[in-house]
C-alpha cells in the first residue's frame, strides 16, 4: 500500500492482532528464567530487512525484534501508544511536531535522533530507491518532487515537509489534514535508520543495524535462518528477557509443527491445516485462539483479464457461489470466520453483514447472474495460490464450489512462494483469480481501503487487480481531510460501500489467531500488526 504498501500474508495462519497467551502477567510472569535461547518459525522474507522495504509479514516479524518505532500498538486494545516518541502533537492534523525520547541508540552505538527518522523517510520517499513502502510518504509535503512518477526524474533530494528542529524534535507537514497520521506511525516504513545505512543500503538489508531490543547475530542466512541476540544497551524498561532468538525459515508447515511438538521449535504462528482439528486439545492454554485483523481474499485481475472479470455481475456470481461457512468449518476447523465486510471486525468502522447479498451463499442466483452476464470466456477459470503457506486446501475447496455451482471448468495453479505469485500477479502475467491476504499495517479502517483499492496502490501497494474508481478516490480523500474522528469514520465507511458495490476482489474469510508454543516458554503475546512480542518472552 504503501501509499499504501502491501502487507502481504504468506503463511497459512498469521498471528493474532489482539491476543495474549494465558499465563502472561501476574506473579507467574515475573518468575521466568533469565536469559536463554529459543527458536521461532518464519517464512523467507521477500525484501531486504529495511523498514521502508518490507511490505510483508515475514520480514516485518524480524524487523519488530530489531527496531523500535515512534508508536506501537496495545496487544489487547489495538490502541496506538507512544514507543520511542515522547510526544506527537498537532492542532490541525496537518502539521505535526514529534519529539523522541532520550536514551535510545542504534546497535552500533549511534544515537537515535530526529535526523535518524528524517533520513529514513527521505530515502523511502525517493522513487530512485524503488522502496516498496514509498507510497506511505505521499501525504507529506514535497513527496511529488521526490516521486514524480514513472518516466520522470525527481527534482528534490528531501521531503519539503520534514524539518529537524533540534536533536530530539522534528516537524512533519502534510499536504492536507490526515487524522490517522499518528496511528500510522507504528508501521515499519517509519522506522529510523542510522548513518551507516547510507553507505550500502542493499548490504544493510542483509545485516541491519537497528535500535530495538534485539540485534543481528551474523547476516541473514537465506532460506535457512536469521539469528538475533539481546541488545544490552536497550532501555531497561523494554530490554529483552531472552539472550537470543533464531528465526528458523520453513517452507513446510507440517515440518515446523513437528518440530514444535519435539520442542526444537518453541513458537509457531503458522499452523498447517492438518493440525487445526487437534491443536487446541494438544496444547491447551499454550494455544492462542482469538480474532485478528487479517482478511483472506480471492483476488481478481480486472485490468489483466477484463473479458473474464470486467463485469460486476460476474464478480458477484463468483462471490455468491462460494460457501464461506463450509470453508471456515470444514477446511479451517473454525480458525477462520466468514468475511462479511472489507474492513476487519476488530477495527472501528466494521459493519456486520456489510457485504449483503454479494457475501451470501446463493448458488442458484449465482449461476443465473453468470449466465445473464454472458459467462466467462471458454467457461474456464484458473485459481492461483502460493503453496508455501497452507493455502492449497481452501483454494481446492473454492475450485470445487465454483465448478459445482457455476458449471465452470476450474483448475488451480500452485506457486512455490508468495513472492512468485505476487510477481506474476503484479506483472499481469497471471490472468486467473488468485489467493491474496491483507494484514493491516496499522489499526484503522482506512488501512483496509487505500492500500488495496486506491489508484496510488496500483504502483505502490496491493491493488493487484488495478481497480480504479474516481468516486471512491473522492470519498477517501474527504475522509482523510476530516478532522473529526467520528465523521471521518463515516466517510471511510462510504468508501467501503463503493468497494462493496464494485466488488473488485472477493473477501472470503477473516483470520483467527492460531499460535502454539511449547512448555519451555511463557509470556507469549502478539501485537496489533500480528508480530510476536519476543522481548517479553521468557523461558519457563
Amino acid at each position: 500500500m504503501r501509499a499504501a504498501s502491501p502487507r502481504w500474508i504468506a503463511g497459512a495462519v498469521v498471528v493474532a492482532l489482539t491476543a495474549t497467551a494465558c499465563g502472561a502477567g501476574g506473579e507467574d510472569a515475573r518468575s521466568g528464567k533469565a536469559g536463554g535461547h529459543i527458536t521461532v518459525v518464519l517464512g523467507e522474507p521477500q525484501q531486504g530487512l529495511v523498514g521502508q522495504e518490507t511490505v510483508e509479514t515475514e520480514g516485518a516479524e524480524v524487523l519488530h525484534a530489531l527496531f523500535t518505532g515512534l508508536v506501537e500498538y496495545d496487544t489487547k486494545t489495538n490502541e496506538p501508544k507512544l514507543a520511542i516518541a515522547e510526544s506527537i502533537d498537532s492542532t490541525d492534523s496537518r502539521t505535526w511536531t514529534i519529539r523522541i525520547k532520550d536514551g535510545f541508540t542504534f546497535h552500533n552505538g549511534e544515537k537515535v535522533d530526529a535526523q535518524s527518522f528524517v533520513r529514513a523517510w527521505n530515502w523511502g520517499a525517493d522513487q530512485e530507491n524503488v522502496a516498496e513502502a514509498m507510497g506511505f510518504f505521499s501525504k507529506i509535503e514535497g513527496s511529488e518532487q521526490l516521486a514524480p512518477g514513472k518516466g520522470r526524474t525527481p527534482t528534490a533530494k528531501e521531503l519539503k515537509g520534514l524539518r529537524v528542529i533540534d536533536d530530539r524534535t522534528f516537524t512533519v507537514t502534510l499536504k492536507a489534514p490526515f487524522s490517522q497520521f499518528r496511528t500510522m506511525l507504528g508501521y515499519d516504513a517509519f522506522y529510523p535508520l542510522p548513518k551507516a545505512f547510507e553507505a550500502d543500503p542493499k548490504a544493510f538489508g542483509q545485516a541491519p543495524i537497528g535500535n530495538g531490543p534485539f540485534r543481528m547475530d551474523g547476516a541473514w542466512e537465506h532460506h535457512k535462518q536469521i539469528k538475533v541476540k539481546k541488545y544490552d544497551k536497550y532501555p531497561a524498561e523494554g530490554r529483552a528477557k531472552l539472550d537470543a532468538v533464531t528465526f528458523k525459515i520453513y517452507d513446510d508447515l507440517d515440518a515446523a509443527y513437528g518440530d514444535l511438538r519435539k520442542n526444537t521449535l518453541q513458537i509457531t504462528d503458522k499452523l498447517p491445516v492438518s493440525a487445526l482439528a487437534t491443536v487446541s486439545e494438544e496444547f491447551g492454554d499454550r494455544y492462542i485462539y482469538k480474532p485478528e485483523a487479517s482478511v483472506g481474499y480471492l483476488g481478481l485481475p480486472l485490468a489483466a483479464n477484463p473479458e473474464a472479470f470486467g463485469k460486476v455481475e460476474v464478480r458477484r456470481a463468483i462471490s455468491m457461489a462460494i460457501d464461506r461457512d463450509a470453508i471456515s468449518k470444514k477446511v479451517f476447523h473454525g480458525t477462520r470466520k466468514v468475511a462479511d465486510d472489507f474492513i476487519s471486525p476488530v477495527v472501528p468502522g466494521y459493519r456486520r453483514g456489510a457485504l449483503g447479498e454479494a457475501g451470501t451463499y446463493n448458488p442458484t442466483k449465482a449461476r443465473a447472474l453468470l449466465q445473464q452476464a454472458g459467462g466467462i470466456p471458454g467457461n474456464k477459470l484458473e485459481l492461483g495460490y502460493n503453496d508455501d503457506g497452507g493455502h492449497r486446501e481452501w483454494i481446492d475447496a473454492v475450485a470445487a464450489q465454483l465448478k459445482a455451482n457455476l458449471g465452470l471448468d476450474v483448475t488451480t495453479k500452485p506457486y512455490q512462494s508468495a513472492g512468485a505469485l505476487t510477481e506474476d500477479v503484479k506483472s499481469q502475467r497471471f490472468k486467473g483469480a488468485f489467493r491474496m491476504g491483507w494484514a493491516m499495517d496499522y489499526p484503522a479502517a482506512e488501512n483496509y481501503l487505500r492500500p488495496v483499492f486506491s489508484k496510488e496502490a496500483i504502483a505502490n501497494g496491493s491493488n493487484f487487480g488495478r481497480y480504479a474508481n474516481d468516486e471512491f478516490e473522492a470519498v477517501l480523500a474527504a475522509a482523510d481531510r476530516e478532522t473529526d474522528p467520528a465523521e471521518s469514520l463515516k466517510l471511510y465507511q462510504r468508501a467501503d460501500d463503493i468497494v462493496i458495490r464494485d466488488l473488485p476482489c472477493i473477501p472470503v474469510f477473516t483470520y483467527m489467531s492460531a499460535v502454539a508454543y511449547s512448555k519451555s516458554v511463557k509470556n507469549v503475546a502478539v501485537d496489533a500488526q500480528g508480530r510476536m512480542d519476543l522481548a517479553h518472552v521468557e523461558l519457563d
